[in-house]
């Protein structure tokens, strides 16, 4: 196994505003999918290797106090950044470098979920 995070699940209280959201932030497809019992908004690059999905659930609440999430946004970071409020998010901490590992920004998603959006550059 070549990475050590394979999947995550980020919890959503309205899918659809999600699916939005993460669309303009990431400036690729979120796609919507239904299985029995469940919808699931499908993030990037599901079949290249690392991703997720975004899952609505009555016993899964979206939190600012849970792991930190890195969403790769590499040469498109300004252009990410300047999503989030226009989609329903908030800025914590712009744009800032985080030694030989790039830069990143520390945002609130639409739905109240603390993530990163990560750049090398």
């Amino acid at each position: 196994m070549a990475n050590q995070i394979v999947w995550c699940d980020i919890p959503v209280k309205d899918l659809d505003r999600a699916i939005r959201f993460y669309k303009a932030v990431l400036g690729k497809p979120v796609t919507k999918q239904s299985f029995p019992g469940m919808n699931i908004g499908l993030l990037p690059d599901a079949d290249d290797g690392v991703s997720g999905c975004l899952f609505a659930s009555p016993e899964a609440k979206p939190s600012v106090d849970g792991p930190l999430l890195y969403l790769n946004c590499e040469g498109r970071l300004p252009v990410a950044i300047a999503a989030v409020d226009i989609n329903g998010g908030k800025v914590l901490q712009p744009k800032h470098a985080i030694g030989a590992y790039g830069f990143r920004a520390i945002v609130i998603d639409s739905e109240g979920n603390r993530i990163a959006l990560h750049s090398k550059t």
